[in-house]
Order: C-alpha cells, then structure tokens, then sequence
C-alpha cells in the first residue's frame, strides 16, 4: 500500500510538472492588404525573423518566438511607409500581427490564449 501511495505522489508531481509548463509565445501575419508583405520581427533576444512574401488576404502558420519586447516592421509592395508596432509576447499566448490596408497602412497586434 505504501508503494502504491508514493507512485501515486510521484504520477500527480508529472502531471502537476507537465501542465504548469509555459509554452513560448508565436505569432504569425494576417495581410489585410491587397499587395505582398515582408514583416520582420526583431526579439528582445537579439534574434530576427522574417517572414517574407505573403500574399494580401493571407495569413501565416505561427512560429515561435521569444518571450519578452517584439519591434513588428512591415514592408508592403507598392507603398512608401513600412508600418511598424511593439508588444510585449508573453509565454502561452499567440499574436496575430493584423496588416490594415489604409493610407498609410497600419498594423494591429492581436492575441489570444494557446
């Protein structure tokens, strides 16, 4: 009985260990726009990502980023302003970096739990 009951302590620590863990933030793009869009993010880690040609009316996979201050710029064929935002991406959340068609064109940060 004692075995069963210290098996029973170690199986609720791994599953207390396994369903506290923080998944890190991801972010994709929506274009709202109709013209292709390059958009970096810069990461509070020094790392850079890209995501380069997407097609207006689409959206991205999500990716995996670092927790911590993102700088979003957003390059749009055709237009002479690169519209640019920063958020702060928290572990267990996903960001959808919304590209607004508009003169000039703007961008949106909007977030939702994993």
């Amino acid at each position: 009985m004692r075995t069963f009951l210290q098996n029973m302590v170690v199986a609720a620590m791994l599953i207390l260990l396994v369903g506290c863990s923080d998944d890190p933030p991801s972010v994709r793009v929506s274009n709202q726009h109709t013209a292709k869009a390059n958009v970096q993010f810069k990461q509070a880690n020094g790392n850079t990502i890209n995501q380069n040609d997407i097609p207006g009316g689409q959206a991205t996979n999500y990716q995996d980023v670092a927790e911590g201050t993102i700088v979003v710029t957003a390059g749009i064929q055709g237009e002479t302003v690169a519209p640019t935002t920063t958020f702060n991406a928290s572990n267990n959340t996903n960001y959808t970096i919304v590209i607004i068609a508009g003169t000039p064109p703007t961008l949106r940060v909007d977030s939702s739990d994993k």
